[in-house]
């Protein structure tokens, strides 16, 4: 019950949208090729669902390891400029300038650099999603409070044992929103690669639905990509909520 008491507002606001768009098309009887129906968009789904699906199966496996291996690396980035404050002056704004190049720039690059296989697609995951993690998590390190760190240091921990002890718990609410946040670009990152060039994908399904002229399959592909990213962040939301109780125990402890 309290599950749909939380989606109510949402699932309102989506039928209103949708009624909206509904009701545009029947009015204005705008052509199918430019603005199909949600109904056609359902239709093209359906019909369609098996080829969508394989497109969309290539792109959540590429996502998902491109991810995966941006948590890891964002975890070493931020561990190393945590430790060096000579690193951390020198790297952040080669960091953030990172961020300033487009991605539709990198995207024919990294084609161009690796080839058509998965590590092109791989790389610009990785390149677009661990930046928000590697300043999540060097916030939620600054956020530990200075008497928690002088008590430790005055009992003899080390660095290393400060930062395993206090400093990375006291980040774990700011790396699970830079976890979000990444999330929602991880999707997006690969479907723009797929673009550049892949052999299958739903940016190559995208492609060629729009090569066609099929809006319909554009929009249906929209969706699908969209579901991907909303069942990425829920699985998200299921690992913070099942390392929540043993995070409490040991912060109360």
């Amino acid at each position: 019950m309290m599950y749909l008491t939380y989606i109510y507002p949402a699932l309102v606001v989506m039928s209103v949208f949708l009624g909206g768009w509904q009701g545009y098309v029947f009015l204005t009887d705008a052509s199918p090729l430019v603005l199909p129906a949600p109904g056609d968009v359902l239709n093209g789904l359906w019909v369609e669902r098996s080829e969508i699906g394989r497109h969309a199966v290539a792109t959540l496996i590429v996502a998902a390891v491109g991810f995966s291996l941006s948590v890891i690396f964002a975890f070493a980035v931020s561990l190393i400029l945590h430790f060096s404050g000579w690193l951390r002056r020198g790297m952040m704004p080669l960091l953030v300038a990172s961020q300033t190049v487009p991605i539709v720039a990198l995207a024919p690059l990294m084609v161009l650099w690796f080839g058509f296989g998965l590590l092109p697609k791989v790389l610009l995951v990785i390149l677009v999603t661990f930046f928000p993690m590697v300043i999540s998590l060097m916030s939620g390190y600054a956020s530990l409070p200075r008497p928690f760190r002088d008590q430790l240091v005055s009992m003899g921990a080390s660095r290393w044992a400060v930062y395993r002890r206090a400093t990375l718990p006291s980040a774990r609410t700011h790396f699970f929103s830079g976890l979000r946040i990444s999330a929602t670009y991880a999707i997006v990152a690969t479907i723009f690669a797929e673009y550049a060039g892949a052999r299958q994908g739903l940016g190559i399904y995208i492609l060629s639905a729009k090569n066609n002229f099929r809006a319909d399959l554009v929009l249906s592909a929209v969706l699908v990509s969209a579901c991907l990213t909303l069942a990425l962040l829920a699985a998200i939301l299921v690992i913070e909520r099942a390392t929540g109780r043993r995070y409490r125990r040991a912060a109360h402890a």
